[in-house]
């Protein structure tokens, strides 16, 4: 957490006053969001509403986590990036579009390949870590990390018509992971590129995993230990508890 700011400006207060009014958050509430680090892996269509969300929402400082660049098939979803910015690394293209959003919070970018200990070391350092990842190696990785620097975790998901989401907060010794979920062995995973999403179907899981940021920095209610299920297509949704599994290979060390 970013304890060299000790207040908000009255240009801060003025942008986030529709929040201050909310008594869940209030000065203290916003003050201890733009003292906050969010870390985002992934800058596709989860990643995009969830850090025009979070920017907006003055999350003081985004470490932005992706490796691809922009292209046109990504504009359909990733809201986050312009047709300007086709051919640009992707967090490059993020951190110009939402530095114009919100020019008070900071934004660091990561363009590359982490290895195991550069993810342990960049969660270290986080406040919260969102999982916006599209592959099973990636989130088993993240999970590794923030499980082991007790991090919180907000995995989102989504495919076709469907999303999911979940709060894995290891500050709580009776989360779950993502591992008890999805062991390791779980098999094939469904990919966008093969199986395909609606665009707003993305939009809808990354505003959550927002939501679940500033719950979490906040220290109010999450999704820890339970399951939310979107059904796009009825325009259905469902939470299912979720439980640690005290056979899982990672957690139940």
């Amino acid at each position: 957490m970013n304890t060299n700011k000790t207040e908000l400006n009255d240009q801060e207060l003025s942008r986030y006053s529709r929040q201050i009014l909310m008594p869940e958050i209030d000065y203290a509430g916003q003050l201890t969001l733009a003292q906050s680090h969010a870390v985002i892996f992934g800058l596709g269509g989860l990643g995009s509403p969830a850090s025009l969300y979070l920017a907006a929402a003055g999350i003081g400082k985004l470490t932005l986590v992706d490796f691809d660049e922009v292209d046109d098939s990504n504009l359909q979803r990733q809201i986050v990036h312009r047709e300007a910015n086709i051919g640009q690394a992707k967090v490059a293209s993020a951190k110009s579009n939402l530095a114009q959003l919100n020019r008070h919070i900071e934004i660091e970018t990561i363009a590359r390949h982490m290895d195991e200990k550069e993810v342990n070391e960049l969660v270290r350092q986080a406040d919260v870590v969102l999982d916006c990842t599209d592959n099973f190696a990636s989130r088993f990785a993240l999970n590794r990390a923030c499980y082991a620097e007790k991090k919180p975790l907000i995995s989102g998901a989504a495919i076709r018509w469907e999303g999911q989401l979940s709060t894995y907060d290891f500050r709580n010794e009776d989360s779950p992971c993502y591992q008890c979920l999805y062991p390791e062995d779980n098999g094939q995973e469904l990919t966008c590129s093969q199986n395909g999403v609606l665009s707003p179907v993305v939009g809808m899981v990354g505003s959550m995993q927002a939501i679940e940021v500033v719950k979490a920095l906040l220290k109010l209610p999450t999704l820890t230990g339970k399951l939310m299920i979107i059904d796009a297509y009825s325009m259905m949704i469902r939470t299912l508890n979720l439980k640690k599994d005290p056979g899982c290979k990672h957690c139940a060390r």
